[in-house]
């Protein structure tokens, strides 16, 4: 409540009358709905964020750009410590083949087509077409062809590796139209 003389002032200057300026609510009770009503759309939208489709896709977009990046460090926080693969490739080996791989571009685009994702916490998968366009030393252009040559989809598994909504680990890759020999490329 204003006192009298601020009252008159400040309904003067607004134009409101003294009966309005009396049922204004104070500054604390405003502060806290606009504070409620902040705190429940952040909440709305990290219950939107952490949906586990939403995170399946968010984390396979940002491994693929790991890669893009040609960072196969930062592509190896994105794997998980059980990953394998169609290849018989676990998680120490997968590391070592993308360091080895992508030390043969300059750059690199991955381009997924029509990716579809289907996640049930605490287990999801991604699944496109891939497409992947490089420049660099000799062996980049036939790594290109092999890849963009298959017709089949890959298929990364995800699984939530703790309760918080967004620790998502890659577990497994697979495509059966891609054949990688033991030894080579």
């Amino acid at each position: 409540m204003l006192a009298p003389f601020a009252e008159d002032v400040f309904c003067h200057r607004t134009g409101l009358s003294t009966e309005w300026s009396s049922a204004l609510p104070s500054t604390f009770k405003i502060s806290f709905y606009a504070g409620a009503l902040l705190a429940a759309i952040v909440a709305l939208w990290l219950a939107q964020l952490w949906q586990a489709d939403k995170q399946v896709r968010l984390h396979t977009e940002h491994f693929l750009g790991e890669i893009a990046d040609r960072d196969w460090l930062g592509a190896g926080n994105y794997i998980a410590a059980d990953y394998h693969d169609d290849w018989g490739h676990d998680r120490k080996e997968i590391l070592n083949r993308l360091h080895l791989v992508l030390r043969f571009f300059a750059s690199l685009t991955i381009t997924p087509a029509n990716p579809q994702v289907s996640a049930n916490a605490p287990a999801g998968w991604w699944s496109a077409k891939v497409q992947i366009a490089g420049s660099g030393s000799e062996f980049a252009p036939e790594i290109v062809d092999r890849v963009n040559s298959v017709t089949e989809p890959f298929v990364l598994h995800w699984q939530r590796e703790s309760w918080r909504p967004w620790d998502w680990k890659l577990v497994r890759v697979s495509n059966p139209g891609l054949e990688i020999p033991e030894r080579g490329f």
